[in-house]
């Protein structure tokens, strides 16, 4: 019989499987559960993008396109960046189209990163960028952020987490889990801290679309000095309800982006031939589609803060994404016995708050990505559990403390 255990590479039987995956397993296996959990928008692909992936199959466009993608989609990527968010890349050498914004993660981490680097990783966040650090031979330094400062990093902690061994920093922002932004003002604090040193940032903007308020998103590497340190990670799955479809793609410069590619070369070759004509057409045409499902998602946001808050569960103002991040501390419990009782005795599934780091914990990732009568039913459901929670705590003489500092809303 094969030993696997003695063969199979240690660094990849030693990662923990996706605290998200984990307890969806366990979600599925329960009828009539409404759930709260996933990432994905309730939106279909809006018709005009699809058309253009049909037609692209009916012309008989199904063979590889260029390793970085087909020229006129880096075109039209690039002219969409300049426009929305003022950033200038050649689409001949600045950008490469990827596998999801997760391949382009997962390329960019992989450029840089040697044994013993060390990876500043602000949490809580997007559960695969610890486990690609690992998996490349680097060190995860996490980088908490507080609920008191909207999860936003601040230039204080940045510099209290840098070594001489510091590579690189993972910006994600808007945020996944907590909906937290970082505007010009806050970017520009951080911006201060890394032109001292010789550390590359990865900026996941995969949000970039879902920012609320008067303010449209800020990258970083549009702050001075900021450009030539920084990768700017982006797709489609999000802003334009196309997760299926599995496109992103990466822009920053070319000597970065030239060996990212070439790993991309190696690793998948080009991204899905149909993907990249119907996401000729999201970039060209589809802005107004996507301001419609970004102020349906406000909508959503609102109710479900408001929802939160009434009930209990101290949940600041999200300003990205499509995640709330309440506390749930008042319940005296930890966030996956939370999301477990939840779960079975009122059948709603959210996503346990340490799935995205330790500091996490004592929080739970609720997304609103779904229709307004769903999250309504699913409201009513939470309430009630943390109504029958309360009285369980007051019978068995438990204090019940309304909030906690760490989970206090900023005024």
């Amino acid at each position: 019989m094969m030993d696997y255990n003695s063969l199979l590479a240690k660094k990849i039987t030693e990662l923990k499987p996706s605290g998200i995956r984990r307890f969806f397993d366990i979600a599925n296996e329960v009828e009539g559960v409404i759930s709260l959990g996933v990432g994905e928008p309730d939106f279909k692909t809006p018709w005009v993008i699809r058309r253009e992936g049909i037609r692209s199959l009916e012309k008989g466009k199904t063979w590889y396109s260029a390793n970085a993608g087909l020229m006129e989609l880096r075109s039209e990527i690039a002219s969409y960046l300049k426009r929305r968010f003022n950033l200038s890349y050649h689409p001949k050498e600045e950008i490469f189209v990827s596998v999801g914004g997760s391949e382009a993660i997962d390329m960019c981490i992989r450029s840089f990163v040697e044994p013993g680097d060390e990876v500043l990783v602000v949490e809580p966040s997007f559960v695969a960028y610890a486990p690609i650090v690992t998996m490349a031979g680097g060190v995860v330094v996490p980088i908490p952020t507080k609920a008191e400062n909207h999860f936003r990093l601040t230039a204080q902690e940045l510099r209290e987490h840098i070594t001489e061994k510091t590579k690189m920093l993972v910006l994600p922002f808007p945020n996944n889990p907590t909906g937290g932004v970082m505007r010009r003002e806050h970017l520009e604090e951080i911006a201060e801290v890394l032109r001292e040193t010789n550390i590359i940032v990865l900026s996941d903007e995969i949000y970039a679309e879902l920012t609320y308020g008067r303010e449209r998103h800020v990258s970083i590497a549009e702050i001075d000095g900021m450009w030539e340190r920084t990768v700017v990670i982006n797709g489609f799955s999000k802003a334009y309800a196309m997760t299926g479809w599995r496109l992103g793609y990466a822009a920053g410069p070319a000597p970065i982006i030239s060996q990212m590619l070439k790993l991309h070369q190696y690793a998948i070759m080009c991204a899905p031939t149909t993907s990249q004509y119907a996401a000729i057409c999201a970039v060209r045409d589809c802005d107004q589609a996507i301001e419609e499902m970004a102020e349906e998602y406000n909508t959503r946001r609102r109710f479900v803060v408001d929802s939160l808050n009434k009930m209990g569960l101290t949940c600041f103002n999200p300003e990205g994404a499509f995640y709330c991040f309440p506390c749930i501390r008042s319940t005296g419990l930890d966030s996956e016995s939370f999301c477990e009782q939840l779960l079975k005795e009122q059948k709603v599934a959210v996503v346990p708050g340490n799935a995205f780091g330790e500091s996490g914990e004592g929080f739970v990732r609720v997304s609103y990505c779904y229709s307004i009568d769903h999250l309504v039913e699913a409201m009513n459901r939470i309430s009630q559990f943390v109504q029958q929670r309360a009285e369980q705590m007051k019978n068995e003489g438990v204090a019940h403390e309304a909030s906690d500092r760490t989970c206090a809303r900023k005024a």
